[in-house]
């Protein structure tokens, strides 16, 4: 038996054994962990997060996903340990779409900064399950109907396709059908009285009149999970496509989501710089459809798949790229309003 074969079938044996239960007892553990200390230790208190304490979080949650990506190459091997990290550079840089969206939301509904922590706090919990489920499905799909890869590499074409064309976008709250589906189900507590703002604190109930009412803000926390629900329909397919081992897809994608909140507080200023940040997602989505739906192509040709060091080349170069365009030719237009400070 050659060197170079004994190396292949040991991380070949390695792959086949991340993903065992106490893998995932021991992730959602660490996970339930680091959510207690953020809102029972940090934050406990609502208050309004600046600047460096956003950065400080951004850093530590970036640090845990590279030491965590350092775990799996060490015991699992730099395949692995690759697919992860484009993964978690896809999630991230997505999520920026999800910032945009975050800051309409709590402009619109006038969402104090000292109380928005806590909704995207919560709206973590929601997208742990969320993300869960629909990682399980794809996954089952892909490995029981194998033509279900064209589709969704179809489907990431079409959608990198829409974002890179040019187009007028308007977003309207009040048009939101699952606002109106959430005030047809609940009722909610008034936001206004004779015309001021009422505030109801970081709560999510209250008693009025003897009766028991939700606040504007659990409606908020409800916006906040469909909105992350319709972009776990771009992103999941996007990882499947990088991966097919469902550990590495579920953490790549978690940990890119919990440092989600930290880095709304720091780029949500500067989400105008980027505007060319767009055009690389979009980039991003054809190169990841295509390589999906040409699969089996590539594989017949050259005996295995795009190598994860390719995959993970094309995302980092598209995404600097993207960024450096953006900051060599800044933006004219007006920032967005509502953004946190």
């Amino acid at each position: 038996m050659t060197f170079a074969l004994a190396v292949q079938q040991t991380q070949q044996a390695a792959e086949k054994s991340i993903g065992a239960p106490w893998q995932w007892a021991a992730f959602l553990g660490f996970v339930a962990v680091m959510l207690l200390l953020d809102l029972g230790v940090f934050h406990r208190k609502a208050h309004t997060i600046r600047i460096r304490e956003a950065v400080a979080w951004t850093l530590v949650w970036i640090v845990l996903a590279l030491l965590f990506n350092a775990g799996i190459w060490r015991f699992y091997g730099s395949k692995l340990a690759l697919e992860f990290l484009t993964g978690y550079l896809i999630e991230k840089a997505l999520s920026v779409d999800n910032i945009f969206v975050f800051i309409i939301i709590f402009s619109y509904f006038k969402v104090p900064p000292a109380y928005q922590h806590r909704v995207l706090f919560w709206g973590i919990l929601g997208a742990l399950l969320m993300r869960g489920l629909f990682i399980w499905a794809g996954s089952e799909l892909i490995e029981n109907f194998h033509f279900m890869i064209y589709v969704f590499g179809g489907f990431l074409i079409f959608t990198g396709i829409r974002i890179l064309l040019p187009r007028i976008e308007e977003i309207h709250p009040e048009r939101n059908i699952a606002i109106r589906f959430f005030r047809w189900i609940l009722r909610v507590a008034p936001a206004e009285r004779e015309g001021v703002p009422v505030d109801y604190g970081a709560h999510f109930l209250v008693r009025l009149d003897g009766r028991t009412l939700v606040t504007p803000l659990l409606m908020v926390l409800f916006v906040v999970e469909v909105t992350d629900l319709i972009f776990a329909v771009d992103s999941i397919p996007a990882i499947l496509a990088i991966s097919n081992h469902r550990f590495i897809i579920y953490t790549s994608n978690i940990f890119a989501i919990l440092g989600l909140r930290a880095l709304y507080f720091v780029v949500g200023g500067m989400i105008d710089r980027f505007h060319y940040l767009k055009v690389g997602l979009g980039l991003i989505l054809v190169f990841i459809g295509i390589k999906m739906a040409s699969q089996d192509l590539i594989e017949e040709k050259l005996g295995d798949k795009l190598s994860p060091v390719i995959s993970l080349a094309v995302v980092v170069v598209l995404l600097a790229g993207s960024i450096v365009a953006s900051l060599l030719r800044p933006a004219t237009k007006e920032p967005h309003p509502g953004t946190p400070s």
